[in-house]
């Protein structure tokens, strides 16, 4: 306690005087108090080195990038936020240790990061074990909906179903047999699983798929080829790709050595973007396909925007590529995913993980697309529209088909039986017969 000494009362000046210093002395302990406030720390879990780091890398950078740009503004509750960078170097049971290290060490408020669906499941028990955040951006096979993630990439009815209608009808070229080739994990093959149910309720008989898997990393796509070559001999055949990380960059060389034209045999990849493009020779692959939530090439002011953003980020920091690095889909995601929990942060008005993930529901973020964002409260699983584009000679996709708006998701897929029994409120987007309009089922 301040004891008082009795002095007569201070006049005019003098008082003015004794006020102006209280005064600045007060301002200047709330500016210390405000300037001493510790910064918000947050996660970047993605592989920098190993077979994924030709997808991660990017995502890793434009986190950072969109950290620079709130924390420009002011930050989050007047505090800086703080990305704590670790690389799990694609070696899925290091993504759960360095998770763990991020929650217990760290003391992160959030992790934004994983792109394979292996890499989400070695980390997903550590989440729910630590009541930790996760915000995961990239396209998965559903069959999941956890407490703890947040999924701003797409489901499987906000991509893989919608792109297979678009090829079984007369605009993508009507196929009636279907090639499912994926890398051996998790993703790959229950997005298989789905397909071969979906394909099987449209009338195609199991002796018109194929479905084969390759290791990670794998580069010998010559015999695999030839095979789908064979195998599309006598009916309108398309290809499915959910083939992961480098893999890609042989598989599509082997394409355009044996000559497979996307007039012939076209392929539909499901993680093969712009970023995947940029170390692939395009011409021989222009025409084949590629749907995702996003395109760099989507003409919007907000896309605009973000790749003006990017671009100077780029050039700012002098990142690897410089002016021949692109924006895609999970680029995308990962920037909306972090702005909507820097604006659930504010709203909740602290970074308490339960206030937190109260308030995450029903945010909404005006995205790149052009389209308002919004977090599903109930799912966690973002409302998307879903694109299909072409390939074009210079890497970028040309859109060929989208949805008006953003569609609801579906953790659970209504096509496996077991699954179906979760769906509720189910409202399935499909593509009518020529493929113009989107109608939905209620």
């Amino acid at each position: 306690m301040i004891q008082r000494e009795h002095h007569k009362p201070c006049h005019g000046k003098s008082r003015s005087l004794v006020t102006i210093a209280v005064l600045s002395v007060w301002l200047w302990a709330v500016g210390q108090a405000t300037a001493a406030d510790p910064p918000i720390k947050v996660g970047i879990l993605h592989s920098l080195s190993g077979t994924m780091a030709i997808s991660e890398t990017s995502l890793k950078d434009v986190a950072l990038m969109t950290i620079e740009e709130i924390n420009e503004k002011g930050g989050v509750l007047g505090r800086k936020i703080e990305p704590i960078v670790v690389d799990p170097a694609s070696n899925w049971p290091l993504f759960a240790e360095k998770a763990r290290e991020l929650i217990q060490k760290e003391k992160v408020a959030v992790v934004f990061g994983c792109w394979t669906s292996v890499s989400r499941k070695s980390v997903l028990p550590v989440f729910e074990e630590l009541n930790g955040l996760l915000f995961y951006p990239v396209q998965y096979e559903g069959e999941e909906s956890s407490y703890n993630v947040f999924y701003t990439g797409a489901a499987p009815n906000q991509q893989a179903i919608p792109a297979v209608e678009y090829l079984m009808s007369d605009q993508g070229g009507g196929a009636k047999r279907f090639v499912l080739l994926g890398t051996d994990y998790v993703y790959p093959r229950t997005t298989n699983k789905i397909l071969r149910y979906f394909l099987t309720s449209k009338g195609v008989a199991d002796a018109d798929i194929m479905e084969q898997y390759t290791p990670f990393g794998h580069s010998d796509y010559q015999t695999i080829v030839a095979d789908v070559k064979k195998f599309a001999t006598g009916k309108r055949t398309a290809v499915i790709s959910t083939i992961n990380g480098d893999s890609n960059v042989p598989f599509y060389k082997e394409l355009a050595n044996q000559g497979l034209k996307a007039e012939d045999v076209p392929v539909v990849a499901f993680s093969v973007g712009e970023e995947e493009m940029r170390g692939i020779d395009t011409k021989p692959l222009v025409g084949h396909l590629a749907a995702w939530n996003y395109f760099m090439s989507v003409d919007t002011p907000e896309n605009k925007a973000f790749i003006a953003k990017w671009k100077a980020y780029v050039k700012k920091h002098n990142l690897p590529g410089g002016d021949k690095r692109v924006t895609n889909d999970p680029m995308e995601a990962t920037y909306i995913g972090i702005k909507m929990w820097a604006q659930a942060v504010a709203q909740a008005g602290t970074t308490d993980i339960g206030a937190v993930r109260q308030a995450i529901g029903y945010q909404k973020v005006k995205a790149p697309s052009g389209f308002e964002i919004q977090m599903d409260a109930e799912n966690h699983h973002l409302h998307k529209p879903v694109l299909i584009g072409e390939v074009q000679e210079d890497g970028q996709f040309q859109i060929v088909w989208k949805t008006p708006g953003p569609i609801k998701a579906q953790a659970w897929s209504p096509f496996i039986p077991d699954s179906a029994k979760k769906v509720a409120n189910w409202t399935y987007p499909w593509v009518c017969g020529n493929c113009t309009e989107p109608k939905y089922k209620n």
